[in-house]
């Protein structure tokens, strides 16, 4: 069984900084990308940003600039580094993976999500 556990979620001013991390454990045989996805009230899930396995990134438009994810392979760990961050950055965030279970099973995990406020 693979699990995702998020921390570091929590309340912090506006331009404030916060860093999020999401360990993976369990039966994995591989972890090919790692990202971060939130959901604000009302609205839709969506995605933070994204990394592979090689380190390559993507963001979504609107963290661009502010936001930075990283990993740490050696211990099944993804970040996300938020600076500057803004009211309209409040979201439960969700940790995300795409996990091999062997060579030719993979499966979609996601975190149980943390909690980020930003107050104005």
């Amino acid at each position: 069984q693979v699990q995702l556990v998020e921390s570091g979620g929590g309340l912090v001013q506006a331009g404030g900084s916060l860093r999020l991390s999401c360990a993976a454990s369990g039966s994995i045989f591989r972890i090919n990308s790692m990202g971060w996805y939130r959901q604000a009230p009302m609205k839709q899930r969506e995605l933070v940003g994204v990394i592979t396995s090689a380190g390559g990134t993507n963001y979504a438009d609107s963290v661009k600039g502010r936001f930075a994810i990283s990993r740490d392979n050696a211990k099944n760990t993804v970040f996300l580094q938020m600076n500057s961050l803004k009211p309209e950055d409040t979201a439960v965030y969700y940790c995300n993976a795409e996990i091999a279970l062997n060579y030719v099973t993979k499966r979609d995990y996601w975190g149980q999500g943390t909690q980020v406020t930003v107050s104005s």
